[in-house]
């Protein structure tokens, strides 16, 4: 059976009644994507959750439930499947995305751009009147620090990388849809975390684990992250409450900000192996992340790089944002703090990495 990433229950016990009510999710396949499904299932929603991969979510639900959730399986730029997907959808909640430091940008344009101009348009056409799009407070990122920054506009000539650049102009996208017959939602949620975590907590403990992690400038910058279960919580009230937030950017945190060396220094801590122990200056990584990015242009590895001139700075560059409005507006509090993730972190991990640790 797989696991429940939050660590929340799915006993049936924890299943609303049904609210008649049927939401279409992207991206399912992701760690945030699948929560949010669930989530979704466990307050009483018909779900379709949309992906090219197996969502894996049938074993998790009690039997009584299943009846309430559907998949179908297809690229968000493929109109055909998008409109199977979209049949009887009420709301739609969009988390798929071609998320990578490494790639090439036509490779972003597809999937982050022309997929959500599909399924917009196909929304749209099909009378659904809630599409909540799941964007990233790096389309409003330029590069320099900042602390306590309120939700400002995505501006894609100034995001930094692929990513970034192809989600600022697919939010600006989102954003002009908004309209009496469609209410467009717009959340970013930063750096979203917890158990399961193949994209940042496990790469970042398995490196600790071999003693390849470095920090840079000495980890001092103070940036702020999302639990997972944070996370799913705000989307569902983004979606619940997207009369009173469609159209208006809200970045989503838990609002902890905390030195890249403090959280690094958490995890590891919670699953056994030792933090970094060196630290190179943001200037040197940053100039040998144009290298690998170069190097992976040509040559791709399986894996994410190790480093590049973006996440060089966005591990250098203090960013933290106000949570002010996105509070008020959600109805929203998060109920899990940056210290009870590291413990769930442990409790899910186990030796897994300590045991790693011997093999280095």
């Amino acid at each position: 059976m797989s696991k429940v990433f939050s660590q929340r229950s799915v006993t049936e016990a924890d299943f609303a009644a049904p609210r008649g009510e049927h939401v279409m999710v992207t991206g399912a396949s992701g760690m945030l994507g699948r929560e949010v499904a669930l989530q979704l299932l466990r307050e009483g929603y018909q779900v379709t959750v949309f992906q090219r991969s197996d969502a894996q979510l049938e074993t998790l639900l009690p039997e009584s439930v299943r009846n309430r959730l559907r998949q179908v399986r297809g690229a968000v730029t493929d109109i055909a499947a998008v409109s199977r997907a979209l049949a009887d959808a009420d709301g739609v909640v969009h988390l798929a995305a071609k998320v990578s430091f490494a790639g090439k940008y036509n490779e972003f344009l597809h999937t982050n751009v022309q997929g959500t101009r599909t399924l917009l348009e196909k929304a749209r056409d099909l009378g659904v009147a809630k599409f909540l799009f799941i964007s990233s407070p790096s389309v409003a990122h330029t590069g320099t620090s900042f602390m306590g920054a309120g939700n400002g506009p995505a501006t894609p000539e100034l995001a930094r990388g692929h990513y970034a650049r192809t989600k600022a102009i697919a939010e600006n996208l989102a954003l002009s849809a908004d309209s009496e017959q469609m209410a467009v939602g717009v959340l970013r949620p930063h750096i979203v975390w917890g158990p399961g975590d193949t994209q940042l907590v496990e790469r970042v403990l398995q490196r600790c684990a071999a003693g390849r992690l470095p920090y840079l400038n000495g980890g001092t910058a103070l940036i702020d992250t999302t639990y997972i279960d944070n996370a799913v919580d705000a989307i569902v009230a983004g979606y619940q409450r997207i009369d009173k937030i469609h159209g208006i950017p809200l970045v989503i945190t838990n609002g902890q900000p905390r030195e890249v060396a403090e959280i690094i220094e958490g995890m590891c801590q919670a699953v056994g192996v030792p933090a970094p122990g060196f630290s190179v200056p943001a200037r040197v990584a940053a100039a040998a992340g144009g290298v690998i990015e170069r190097v992976w242009g040509v040559l791709p590895g399986q894996d994410e790089p190790p480093m590049t001139r973006f996440l060089a700075e966005q591990l250098s560059t203090s960013h933290w944002f106000d949570q002010r409005q996105t509070r008020e507006l959600l109805g929203w509090t998060p109920k899990v703090s940056i210290e009870e993730g590291y413990h769930r972190l442990g409790v899910y991990y186990g030796d897994t990495f300590r045991n790693l640790r011997k093999h280095h």
